[in-house]
C-alpha cells in the first residue's frame, strides 16, 4: 500500500494555476453553500473511486504484468489525524498523470450537467441528492474539506512524473510535478470546523462498513489502541454477487445497490442468480426508485458493471440489456467472455446476445412480480420509468406482450386509489358488445380526458385510455392487439362502434346526415382544401366541432418530435365533424351572409384544432374573428 509520506521533495517552477471549468465551480458553490443532509457520503464516493481506480489497474495489467510490479495486493488505505483535522484516502491503483489530473478533477464530462444546475433553485438546492447521480463523486470532498489535496503517480511512470493537486474550491486549482515512489493515489481533506467529527478513527470505521463494505478491495484503517504503523482491514473485501443469496441480508443488498448506484434512496426490488450449465455467469440486478437527469439524454450513463471471472472490465457496459432497461443498475459476471475483452468485441460475441436475452427475461420478471406482489412500489416505477418502458413495445418484439403486461395508463375510469390501469384490466371490463380498446392522445392528461373525440363514448360509459407522454403516438401506431382486442384512436378515422351501436342511433345518425347535407356542404366550401371532408359527428355531445384525422396521418405529438428534431412533418388534412344538434351549429346553419358564415365556420375549425391541440398559424387573426363574431351577438337583439 503506498503511503503519502513516501513523498520526496517538490519540484519547482513548474507550478501552474487553472480556473475550473464553469459547471464545477457551479457545482462546488452549490454543495459548499447547500444545507447537505449526508455529508458522511463523502467517504463512500471517494473509497468509490479508489476502488475503480484499484479495478482499471487490475484490467490493465491482463495485458502488462509489469504495470503491478511487486506490489501485486491492491488496496485502499484510510488516515485520519484528528489533531491536523484531516483524513486521507490512499489507494495503489492506476493513478494519474498531469494531464489527467488536471483534466479529471477540473471538469465534469457528463453532458448536461451545467443546465442541471440552471434548473436548480432553492429549496430544489437543498434537497437534491446530487452526489453520485451527475459523476460528481469527487467533488463531495468539499461538502466536508475547505481545502483537498491530491497526490498522485500513474502506473508505469517514473516516479518523477508525480502529480500534485490542489484546491480550496474559490474557483481555482493548482498542479505541480512531484517525485512520488509509490504509484497511485492518495486525496488528503482538510477539514472544516463543523466537520471535525469525521477526523476520528472509529466514526470512520462505522462508515466504512456502512457504505463500502463489500467492494473488492481490502480498505485498512490503523489498529485501533496502538501506536504502531501496523493495519487491520475493516471491511468485508468480498464481491456481494458471489456470495450464495442465503448468507445475505437485504439490508446488505440495499447497501451494496447504494455503492454501485451512487444513490441514497433503497433500490425498489432486486434479483440475485447464478446461471450454470452450457454458459456460466452471475448477475445482481435492482430496480431503481428515482430517475436520475440524464435518463432521456443520448450519451448518458448507463449499462451494467461487467466483471470476467472478478476481474473488473468496465463500467457502464449498455450491451447486456435492451434500451428500455437503462435504468436498471447491476453486475454481471461471466465466466465464458475473454479477460481481454473490449467493447468491439462485446458488439460481436455471440454470448453476449445469450446473456442479455437471459438478463433481459429476468428483469422483465422482476417487474411482472412487482407489480403483482407489490403495486404500490411498481406505481412508483412506473411513474419513473414507464416511458422508457414503454420504448420495449416498439424495441422488443418478442418481448411484447410481457412489456405490454407491464404497461399502465391513465384512463377515464381511474380511480383515486388506483390511478392507472393496466390493459388486463381495461379487457376485464369491457361492456358487452365492445371489440375495440378506445384510447386518445394529447399534450397532457387533462387535455387527453376532456377530448371532444371521446364525448359519445364517455357518455356510454366506454372506458377510454388517455396517454400524453411524446412517445405515446409512436408506440401506438406499433401496436394492434391486445387478447384479440383492437386497438382504437378515438381522434381517427370512423369510431368503430361496432355492437354498440343500436338500430336507433344508425337512424338518427342516417336522418341528421339528411337534413345536414346542405350545411356540410356550404363548410366544406368555406374552408376549401384546410379539410378533406366536412361531416356530421357520431363523436359528439357536447362541443360543437373537432378535427378527425386519417388513420394513417401523423398526429400533432409526432408533429411536435420531427419540429424539436429540425424535420418537417408531411401535410395531413383532417376531415371536421359537426354536432348538428349543438346551438352554434343550429346558428351558423340559419345564418344567410356568405362573409359571416365562413368567418364562423373558420372559427369553429380553429376551436377544433385548439381542442386537439394544435398550434394555431395566426393566432392574433382567430382573436379577432372571435372579437368580430362576439360584437355582432352583443348588438343583436335580446331573443
Amino acid at each position: 500500500m503506498a503511503s503519502t509520506t513516501e513523498t520526496a521533495a517538490e519540484n519547482s517552477g513548474d507550478r501552474q494555476t487553472h480556473g475550473f471549468q464553469a459547471e464545477v465551480r457551479e457545482l462546488l458553490q452549490l454543495m459548499i453553500h447547500s444545507l447537505y443532509s449526508h455529508k458522511e457520503i463523502f467517504l463512500r464516493e471517494l473509497i468509490s473511486n479508489a476502488s475503480d481506480a484499484c479495478d482499471r489497474l487490475r484490467f490493465a495489467a491482463i495485458a502488462e504484468p509489469a504495470l503491478v510490479g511487486e506490489e501485486a495486493e491492491l488496496g485502499i488505505r484510510i488516515d485520519a489525524d484528528p489533531a491536523a483535522g484531516t483524513v486521507t484516502v490512499t489507494d495503489n491503483g492506476i493513478g494519474m498523470t498531469r494531464t489527467e489530473a488536471i483534466a479529471n478533477l477540473g471538469t465534469i464530462a457528463r453532458s448536461g450537467t451545467a443546465q442541471f444546475f440552471k434548473s436548480l433553485s432553492g429549496d430544489a438546492q437543498k434537497t437534491s441528492q446530487l452526489i453520485g447521480q451527475f459523476g460528481v463523486g469527487f467533488y463531495s470532498a468539499f461538502i466536508v474539506a475547505d481545502r483537498v489535496e491530491v497526490r498522485s503517480r500513474k502506473a508505469g511512470e517514473a516516479p518523477e512524473a508525480g502529480v500534485r493537486w490542489e484546491s480550496g474550491a474559490d474557483g481555482d486549482f493548482t498542479v505541480e510535478t512531484i517525485t512520488q515512489a509509490a504509484r497511485g493515489t492518495s486525496v488528503t481533506l482538510h477539514l472544516k470546523e463543523d466537520a471535525r467529527e469525521f477526523a476520528d478513527a472509529f466514526r470512520l470505521r462505522g462508515l466504512i462498513r456502512r457504505y463500502s463494505d463489500h467492494i473488492g478491495f481490502p480498505v485498512r484503517m490503523r489498529k485501533e489502541g496502538e501506536a504502531s504503523l501496523e493495519h487491520e482491514v475493516v471491511n468485508q473485501a468480498k464481491a456481494l454477487w458471489t456470495l450464495p443469496r442465503t448468507e445475505i441480508k437485504d439490508e446488505e443488498y440495499r447497501q451494496f445497490y447504494q455503492y454501485i448506484a451512487h444513490d441514497f434512496t433503497d433500490p425498489l426490488a432486486w434479483s440475485h442468480n447464478k446461471v450454470e450449465g452450457k454458459r456460466e455467469y452471475t448477475s445482481l440486478l435492482f430496480l431503481p426508485a428515482k430517475a436520475p437527469f440524464d435518463l432521456f439524454q443520448r450519451d448518458g450513463a448507463r449499462g451494467l458493471k461487467l466483471y470476467v471471472r472478478r476481474v473488473f472490465i468496465m463500467d457502464d457496459a449498455e450491451q447486456f440489456l435492451p434500451p428500455y432497461l437503462r435504468f436498471v443498475k447491476g453486475v454481471v459476471d461471466s465466466s465464458d467472455l475473454p479477460l481481454n475483452v473490449s467493447r468491439e468485441i462485446l458488439q460481436q460475441e455471440p454470448e453476449v446476445e445469450a446473456i442479455k436475452g437471459g438478463l433481459t427475461k429476468r428483469v422483465l420478471d422482476l417487474l411482472g412480480r412487482l407489480a403483482k406482489d407489490e403495486p404500490e412500489k411498481y406505481a412508483t416505477l412506473w411513474k419513473e420509468f414507464g416511458a422508457v418502458l414503454k420504448e420495449g413495445i416498439v424495441q422488443d418484439h418478442a418481448n411484447q406482450p410481457a412489456i405490454l403486461g407491464l404497461t399502465r395508463f391513465a384512463s377515464t375510469h381511474q380511480e383515486h386509489d388506483n390511478p392507472t390501469v393496466s390493459l388486463a384490466e381495461y379487457v376485464a371490463r369491457m361492456s358487452p358488445g365492445q371489440d375495440r380498446i378506445y384510447y386518445v392522445t394529447a399534450e397532457t392528461p387533462e387535455a387527453a380526458r376532456g377530448s371532444p373525440a371521446i364525448e359519445r363514448l364517455r357518455e356510454r360509459g366506454l372506458e377510454v385510455l388517455l396517454l400524453s407522454e411524446r412517445i405515446d403516438e409512436w408506440v401506438m401506431g406499433q401496436l394492434h392487439e391486445f387478447e384479440g382486442k383492437r386497438f382504437k384512436d378515438a381522434t381517427r378515422g370512423a369510431l368503430e362502434l361496432g355492437g354498440l351501436a343500436s338500430d336507433a342511433d344508425r337512424k338518427r345518425h342516417d336522418a341528421e346526415l339528411k337534413e345536414s347535407k346542405g350545411l356540410l356542404k356550404r363548410v366544406k366550401d368555406s374552408l376549401g382544401e384546410r379539410v378533406t371532408e366536412v361531416r356530421v359527428s357520431e363523436r359528439l355531445r357536447e362541443s360543437p366541432a373537432c378535427l378527425v384525422l386519417g388513420e394513417h396521418d401523423m398526429g400533432e405529438q409526432m408533429r411536435r418530435i420531427l419540429a424539436a428534431a429540425g424535420q418537417k412533418a408531411p401535410e395531413s388534412h383532417p376531415a371536421l365533424e359537426l354536432n348538428v344538434t349543438h346551438p352554434l351549429v343550429k346558428y351558423l346553419e340559419g345564418m344567410a351572409d356568405a362573409g359571416q358564415f365562413g368567418e364562423l365556420a373558420q372559427l369553429l375549425y380553429d376551436q377544433a384544432a385548439l381542442a386537439e391541440g394544435t398550434q394555431l398559424p395566426n393566432p392574433p387573426e382567430y382573436v379577432q374573428r372571435l372579437n368580430r363574431l362576439l360584437v355582432r351577438l352583443a348588438a343583436a337583439p335580446a331573443a
